[in-house]
């Protein structure tokens, strides 16, 4: 199994999430994270929100990678998100997101953080692997689709 799929579990996968916005998807990412991994809603709010003002985590092709240091975080947490409806995320392309995958890392962070951001950017530079997410009818399958694929 990769690294990527290894972040993830029934709790952090999530299709079809209604939001309206890139902040409105982070208070619900800060949520998620809140109850499957007990880290605090606003931290996790807060550490994704402070890295966008920097400059958008938004790839292109309808996929984001936001992330953030998290102070006293002892592992990478990771979540996915497909949006219901894409928002804007002021991607490169100028094309709204509506896949989300959220990566929190400690706030010493290692090479560890920076692979996977790395790998997921390979990933979701497949045309395939986009489609499929897209596609998929639930978490279960999303996170099967994050378990096949394999980094080289």
């Amino acid at each position: 199994m990769n690294q990527i799929a290894k972040l993830l579990n029934s709790d952090n996968v999530v299709a079809d999430l209604q939001v309206s916005s890139k902040k409105r998807l982070f208070e619900q990412v800060g949520l998620l994270l809140d109850e499957c991994e007990g880290l605090g809603r606003s931290q996790v709010f807060d550490a994704l929100f402070s890295r966008e003002k920097l400059g958008s985590t938004g790839l292109g092709l309808g996929v984001a990678i936001p992330h953030g240091r998290i102070k006293g975080l002892k592992q990478v947490v990771g979540a996915f998100v497909r949006l219901a409806t894409p928002v804007n995320f002021d991607a490169p392309d100028g094309k709204p997101v509506n896949l989300v995958f959220a990566l929190l890392v400690p706030e010493v962070a290692t090479e560890q953080h920076l692979q996977l951001l790395s790998d997921l950017a390979q990933m979701f530079s497949e045309r395939a692997v986009r489609e499929k997410l897209a596609a998929a009818p639930d978490s279960t399958a999303i996170r099967t689709i994050f378990a096949a694929w394999r980094a080289d």
